[in-house]
């Protein structure tokens, strides 16, 4: 009797966990489209000067929301991960996937977040229109190559992962 409660648990958890991964991988591209829209429009505005806009800081909030949306998936996925578990179980002593899960992802990636939100907080609070501008292209700019390194791309040496998984 408990067994099967314990299996139909465990069954539940497997499936919530892909679905999560799934939406993961998804809301990737949507955090990384976001970015390059926000950095593009910070250049083309602050090169020529352009008055920021509700628009400008629609995207400015988005941005930051969907990348706070990836780190909550994110981290809920790094508690359940097995990779994640299995790198802490030998004592921080496996290399390769497991190390690339267990410390540089979500290290890299916990860092571009708090790149990304004080990039939001400080241009939100700048009250000439290209300090606005430039503030969010500086760390929105330097957010993505961090978020561009830590993610496992299928070409990557420390982790081959597809560039969707369903």
């Amino acid at each position: 009797m408990f067994w099967n409660i314990f299996v139909v648990i465990n069954q539940r958890v497997t499936v919530m966990y892909s679905i999560l991964l799934t939406a993961h991988s998804i809301i990737r591209w949507l955090v990384l489209l976001s970015l390059i829209f926000a950095i593009y429009r910070s250049w083309h505005s602050y090169y020529y000067k352009s008055i920021f806009t509700r628009k400008d800081d629609a995207i400015r909030h988005w941005t930051a929301t969907i990348a706070h949306v990836q780190l909550m998936l994110g981290i809920i996925l790094y508690s359940q991960s097995s990779m994640v578990k299995y790198y802490f179980s030998t004592g921080g002593l496996s290399s390769g996937e497991p190390f690339f899960f267990g410390v540089i992802h979500i290290l890299l990636m916990l860092i571009a977040i708090v790149v990304i939100t004080l990039g939001s907080a400080k241009a939100k609070r700048k009250i000439i229109d290209t300090e606005k501008f430039r503030t969010m292209l500086i760390w929105y700019s330097i957010a993505l190559v961090i978020i561009l390194i830590a993610i496992p791309w299928p070409f990557s040496p420390l982790s081959h992962r597809p560039l969707l998984r369903f």
